[in-house]
C-alpha cells in the first residue's frame, strides 16, 4: 500500500489521469493527498471535482485559494475573474452537492509525520497549534455562518499573527497563511504580493520555509501553490506545484519512498492570473 501526494491539479484532469496511471495507483489499497486548488484555470474543473468526490474513500484534499474562491463565488460573496474556469461547476445540475462537499473539506491534514497544507505555515506554530487553527476555519466554513465568512474572506490584512486576534481578522489571517502565502518579511509578517521565483525574492523577504527554528519541524510539510518555485525537496519540506497549468508538469511523490513521478502537461493552458 502506497501513500502519494500530488500537486495542484487546477482542473488539469487529463494530466491527473495520466499521472495516476503512471504511478499505477491502486484504488483499493493506495491513498492520495492532493495539495489543494483542485479546480480553476484549467480546462476540466468539473470533471476533476467529480472524480475526487467519487474516490473520497482513497483521496483527500485540503482547500486551496482557488477552491475557496469557487465557494465564495457560488455563495454570492465573490466575482468571477478573468481566466476563471468555474462556470461548468456553477451551472451543473448537481452543483449544490459538489459545493456542500467542498465546504466540508479540511484546510490541513496530518499523518505519519507529514502535514499537508496548500501554501504553508507560520514558523511560530507547532503542528498541533496549526491543526487547531485550521480547525477554526473548517468549523466556520462548514457551519451555519459560512456565507458571512466568504463575504469577508478577501483581503491581505492583518499581516501578522497574534494569538488574541478575533473574528474575521483571525480567520482571514489563517486562511491567507495556509492558502496564499509564499514569502515573509524578516520579522515574519505576511507579504502576499510576491509571486515570482525563489531566485527573485527581494532582500527584505524570505520563503516561509527558510525561517530558522520552525516550531513544526518535527514534521515534513507537503504543500503546493507556488508554481514558480517548482519541485522543492528538502528534509522537512516537499513542494509539489510544478506548473501543470502553465505548461509544466504534474508531480506525484510516494511519501514512503520519496520517489517522484511526473507527467508533462498535455498543452500549455496558461491564462491570466489574478488571485493565485
Amino acid at each position: 500500500m502506497a501513500h502519494y501526494a500530488i500537486g495542484d491539479v487546477q482542473g488539469c484532469f487529463d494530466e491527473l489521469q495520466r499521472l495516476l496511471r503512471k504511478i499505477d495507483f491502486n484504488y483499493g489499497k493506495d491513498t492520495l493527498w492532493l495539495t489543494g486548488d483542485v479546480v480553476n484555470r484549467g480546462p476540466k474543473s468539473l470533471e476533476t471535482l467529480r472524480f475526487v468526490m467519487q474516490h473520497e474513500d482513497c483521496m483527500q484534499i485540503v482547500l486551496g485559494n482557488h477552491d475557496l474562491h469557487l465557494l465564495a463565488v457560488a455563495y454570492g460573496a465573490g466575482r468571477l475573474k478573468r481566466g476563471d474556469t468555474l462556470d461548468e461547476i456553477l451551472l451543473a445540475p448537481d452543483n449544490k452537492i459538489m459545493l456542500e462537499w467542498l465546504r466540508q473539506q479540511p484546510l490541513m491534514l496530518q499523518a505519519e509525520g507529514y502535514l499537508l497544507v496548500h501554501a504553508g505555515l507560520l514558523p511560530q506554530w507547532t503542528a498541533d497549534e496549526a491543526l487547531s487553527l485550521a480547525a477554526e476555519v473548517e468549523d466556520a466554513i462548514s457551519g451555519d455562518g459560512y456565507r458571512e465568512v466568504f463575504a469577508q474572506m478577501y483581503g491581505n490584512k492583518p499581516t501578522r499573527y497574534r494569538a488574541d486576534l478575533q473574528g474575521m481578522d483571525r480567520l482571514r489571517l489563517i486562511m491567507n497563511v495556509m492558502t496564499r502565502m509564499r514569502a515573509l518579511t524578516y520579522d515574519n509578517k505576511l507579504d502576499l504580493e510576491f509571486k515570482s521565483t525563489y531566485e527573485d525574492l527581494p532582500l527584505d523577504l524570505r520563503a516561509w520555509f527558510d525561517v530558522p527554528q520552525r516550531c513544526y519541524d518535527d514534521h515534513t510539510v507537503v504543500f503546493g501553490h507556488w508554481s514558480a518555485l517548482g519541485l522543492c525537496l528538502r528534509n522537512n519540506v516537499i513542494g509539489l506545484d510544478t506548473g501543470a497549468l502553465w505548461g509544466g508538469c504534474l508531480s506525484a511523490i510516494d511519501l514512503h519512498t520519496r520517489e517522484v513521478t511526473q507527467v508533462h502537461a498535455v498543452k500549455d493552458v496558461r491564462v491570466d492570473e489574478k488571485w493565485r
